[in-house]
């Protein structure tokens, strides 16, 4: 039996590990940390077909440059020499045109439509109960301005086939009428659905420790051996892990991973917020996005999820609590009955989604080693392409042709 082994416990290794056990190999996955601090936890929960538009678009310059003089902002890169970031910037500037978006439209919808149609299959499977709810997304706005960039985007969506409509106050009013609104509109993304993040997590571990796939936690990658293009071994210190085919699926800490085989992987990681609120009377039932405000809230466990920011800097453990208030000064400005209260430390989540500089993953057999795949760099839409991303990396690995197109996710691209 061919062994595959999966440098990260994260999304992207648990479901390419069980995409890989269906098709028989034998799987271990290596993860530095215990499975509960990575994205696919404390995210919104959200899969986005609608989000067709990678984070490397023209718009995100001048408005990523007024958001960096307001501590309560979306949207943050902290100033630095650090040559990693400057080089990451200089590849996000030269992404940034309207030509990067356009060819980029097509090949993050199919990747995201084939993800949620493996995430309703998944939900069929015994065991795998993870709210799966399939009644879309509304974008709100509050501005003229947002609203026509909305509907712009719901018009180029439905160009791609994705069910997407502008909404009247009144009719968002009549998909929930308990919740209050002081908005202009929204979008209602019906091609989107959401589901619960721990459930899913703790589903798939169950079925893969079920089915004898090798968890190994609290085990960091320290130094990779190499022989010409193959790869002949990891260790974790003094521990050698050895396998057939292995894959870099370490999220944020995929670059330090990579350069233990001098592969450059740009990435920067973006500190996301988040925390749950009990909501009893159910007065949201659809999840929300904030157009202007760039916030999430995701109805999950008999609760709401609130999560926001993108905080571009080196990995750390600090809580920006000006973030966090900026999070939750903005939700009763839309909905004026919801009033979170900010929430104590000990409470608030965050974790660092892995962004490429042009806002695509990365998924595909390295160029340098040829029994390397790389399945990391997927943004805010981690948790959404985890399915897809799996799939696709069983296929690469067994050779055979991908169920859609992945030229545009090489990882040799830069």
């Amino acid at each position: 039996m061919s062994k595959v082994l999966i440098i990260g416990g994260g999304i992207m290794g648990l479901s390419s590990a069980y995409y890989l056990t269906k098709a028989g190999y034998e799987v271990t996955i290596l993860d530095k940390g215990d499975l509960t601090d990575n994205c696919s936890y404390g995210n919104a929960g959200m899969i986005v077909p609608s989000h067709f538009v990678p984070l490397a678009a023209p718009g995100m310059i001048k408005q990523g440059v007024r958001w960096m003089f307001n501590n309560k902002s979306p949207f943050y890169v902290k100033p630095s020499l650090n040559p990693d970031l400057i080089s990451w910037g200089i590849k996000f500037l030269k992404n940034a045109n309207n030509k990067h978006v356009e060819d980029s439209a097509k090949p993050l919808t199919e990747l995201s439509l084939l993800s949620k149609s493996l995430y309703k299959d998944l939900a069929k499977e015994p065991g795998f109960d993870f709210e799966l709810t399939e009644n879309g997304i509304l974008m709100f706005y509050k501005t003229e301005k947002a609203g026509e960039e909305e509907a712009h985007l719901a018009e180029e969506g439905r160009k791609l086939g994705l069910d997407m409509e502008v909404l009247t106050v009144a009719q968002c009013k009549a998909l929930q009428p308990n919740l209050e609104l002081d908005v202009l509109g929204a979008v209602h993304y019906r091609c989107d659905a959401h589901l619960y993040p721990q459930a899913l997590m703790a589903a798939l571990l169950r079925y893969l420790t079920a089915k004898g796939v090798n968890i190994v936690r609290n085990h960091e990658v320290t130094k990779i051996e190499a022989s010409g293009p193959t790869i002949l071994g990891v260790f974790t210190g003094s521990q050698k892990w050895e396998a057939d085919n292995y894959i870099i699926a370490g999220g944020s800490w995929s670059p330090s991973i990579a350069k233990l085989v001098n592969i450059k992987a740009p990435l920067m990681p973006g500190k996301g917020y988040s925390f749950m609120v009990k909501e009893p009377e159910k007065r949201m039932q659809i999840p929300a996005l904030l157009a202007e405000a760039r916030v999430a809230i995701t109805p999950m466990n008999g609760s709401l999820r609130y999560g926001g920011t993108m905080e571009l800097d080196k990995i750390n453990k600090r809580i920006n609590m000006n973030r966090v208030r900026g999070i939750v000064e903005s939700i009763p400005q839309y909905f004026p009955n919801l009033h979170p209260e900010i929430p104590a430390e000990k409470d608030i989540w965050f974790g660092f989604r892995p962004s490429s500089p042009d806002g695509l993953p990365y998924i595909g057999r390295s160029d340098k080693y040829n029994n390397l795949v790389v399945a990391t760099g997927h943004g805010m839409m981690g948790l959404s392409l985890g399915p897809a991303t799996g799939l696709l990396v069983s296929e690469v690995i067994k050779g055979s042709k991908t169920v859609i197109d992945i030229s545009a996710f090489s990882p040799n691209r830069f």
